[in-house]
């Protein structure tokens, strides 16, 4: 079992990149390369070069992507709906505002969109929680406490 974790939702997220980058992309690419091979000269042709650095950071990228995806964990909700886990969207309160928070990998994380990874300060202190727990998280301005309302 490698160290590395994501939800199901991630994992394919990031297969559907990998299927767009070798199928959409690379035709892209392959077409931009043609065109620009069709105008002549390829030492001085701007768009060549650009093509070719496009095809390479989309070659780097394929490699990226399947390289991590070898090495994860898929995970559905680890906890269920009677403690948080990965995948678990939770409902908490703090300083009287309501906020709603999925625990998803590394890789996943988009803090402005709720997503906190369970290796963020934040989302270590909610793992393994239950409804109606305080939690208490220590951040650069100080500690916050936050109250689970609900886990879905």
């Amino acid at each position: 079992m490698s160290d590395q974790i994501i939800t199901k939702e991630g994992y394919e997220k990031m297969e559907k990149e990998i299927e767009y980058l070798t199928t959409v992309k690379r035709r892209e690419i392959a077409d931009r390369i043609q065109r620009a091979k069709d105008m002549g000269d390829l030492s001085e042709n701007a768009e060549y070069h650009e093509a070719k650095d496009a095809q390479a950071y989309n070659e780097g990228r394929i490699i990226e992507l399947k390289a991590i995806l070898k090495n994860l964990t898929v995970v559905e909700n680890g906890g269920g709906k009677n403690e948080v886990g990965m995948g678990s969207v939770i409902t908490v309160k703090s300083d009287g505002k309501e906020k709603i928070y999925t625990i998803v990998s590394f890789n996943e994380a988009d803090p402005l969109a709720g997503k906190i990874s369970n290796e963020s300060p934040i989302g270590k202190a909610f793992l393994g929680k239950r409804k109606g727990d305080k939690v208490v998280v220590k951040t650069p301005k100080g500690e916050k406490e936050y109250k689970i309302l609900n886990i879905k």
